[in-house]
């Protein structure tokens, strides 16, 4: 990254200190992970600059934390978490060279510090993005990436796609944030699907903030990091991460000032939402972007799992009717029609732009009116979080566009509108 060009110190990728592990001990999934990161914290904690006769007793507690991630691997396979951990084992592993062979600690109790750590409010500058910036330098540019509905995707380049990406998808993947959701069938044997759980890994940066892990499932969205704590822990910049609780059960947001990043998740119904503001300095900061792999907001879903209308319109012009392709759906539970469905977006969503369509589509494949709200909502998050007043409304499918151009707002919706309704149709 050109740190000169935007007139700020370049961002540097987070470091692997002893507290880069420091995650929650309580958690219902099966996968105890965040109990294994929790008693490493603990084993670790004010041992921020070991010197040579610490390192056998560090070399201890992280042999500890590996014997601790082995026992609970069978049951954390696929879990985000969990691979942070174990890749970061291995790198503390050889950075203080320590062997695998050699006795093991128990956890000994954290002593917190004098003073209350989520008290803190004077985070150096590092630790504030937008105050780093010199009075005379460009302002950052900021992006938008939104994950909604059944589920439809918003990248940060505003290309918008319907997908089914079922099972667990890397939404966000770079050197500060580590963001997996897990999507579930709407109705057996349905190929509609949408998220049910989302793990958040914000990495250890500097003096700013500890590595901390935010989980949200269905009917669970906590107003608090794994660990209990509601911000980045107790390095001096801590408050430059927090979340708050605007909703009870129902809506969090997240500030990230260090990188510059604002997080919404919400749940709608039975299902999570997410929404998030990001500079384009932080999305681009991989450290080899040809190999990083999938990465949904900035690549978007893969062609096999994108549900593709131009399908729909190529099938109707040679059999007089659409075909969805891939598994039949099933009849929804509530009887929409498309102009009940139509009638009912447009209660909250005006406009018919994607965001109504992507309502209409909803509620015609599952029949589930919480997912009208799950679109109003999405698109608040755009009104909120994007950074381009014009580029809110999407009228047109930007999958075939080149990245960051959208369609003309001119675009008529029209023939969008009909091939939901022949959808629609087809399950009759």
């Amino acid at each position: 990254l050109d740190g000169g060009r935007v007139g700020r110190p370049m961002l540097r990728q987070a470091s692997t200190d002893p507290l880069v592990f420091s995650s929650p001990p309580a958690v219902t999934s099966p996968c105890k992970i965040l109990k294994c990161n929790s008693e490493f914290w603990a084993a670790t904690s004010g041992s921020h600059h070991l010197g040579a006769e610490e390192a056998p007793e560090f070399c201890t507690a992280l042999r500890a934390y590996a014997h601790c991630t082995r026992r609970t691997a069978r049951t954390c396979r696929g879990d985000l978490a969990y691979h942070s951990a174990v890749h970061g084992i291995d790198d503390l592993m050889v950075q203080h060279n320590c062997s695998k062979d050699g006795p093991t600690s128990q956890p000994r109790l954290r002593t917190l510090p004098p003073g209350d750590s989520q008290e803190r409010s004077d985070s150096p500058e590092i630790c504030h993005y937008e105050k780093s910036f010199h009075k005379h330098s460009a302002a950052p540019n900021y992006t938008h990436c939104g994950l909604f509905g059944d589920p439809h995707l918003r990248t940060f380049t505003d290309t918008f796609q319907t997908c089914k990406v079922q099972g667990a998808w890397p939404l966000i993947d770079n050197n500060y944030l580590n963001v997996q959701v897990t999507n579930t069938p709407v109705l057996p044997g349905s190929s509609a699907t949408a998220t049910s759980k989302l793990t958040i890994i914000f990495k250890s940066f500097q003096e700013c903030v500890d590595q901390k892990v935010y989980q949200a499932e269905m009917d669970e969205l906590p107003a608090a990091f794994a660990d209990g704590s509601k911000n980045g822990g107790d390095k001096h910049g801590a408050n430059s991460l927090k979340i708050t609780e605007k909703v009870s059960g129902q809506h969090i947001e997240i500030q990230a000032k260090y990188i510059g990043t604002t997080i919404v998740v919400r749940q709608v119904g039975r299902y999570l939402t997410f929404a998030v503001r990001m500079p384009e300095e932080v999305v681009n900061a991989v450290e080899d972007r040809d190999s990083q792999g999938l990465y949904l907001c900035l690549r978007g879903c893969p062609l096999n799992q994108q549900i593709d209308f131009q399908t729909i319109r190529s099938a109707q012009a040679t059999e007089g009717r659409a075909r969805r392709k891939g598994p039949s759906l099933p009849a929804p539970p509530e009887a929409f029609t498309y102009e009940t469905a139509t009638a009912k977006c447009r209660e909250k969503l005006p406009v018919e732009d994607l965001y109504f369509q992507s309502c209409v589509f909803d509620l015609l494949t599952t029949g589930d009116v919480n997912f009208m709200l799950a679109a109003y909502y999405a698109f608040e998050d755009v009104k909120m979080l994007h950074s381009n007043k014009d580029k809110l409304h999407l009228y047109e499918r930007t999958r075939d566009l080149t990245p960051g151009n959208t369609a003309p707002t001119g675009t008529h919706p029209t023939l969008w509108v009909a091939l939901l309704c022949l959808c629609w149709l087809c399950l009759l």
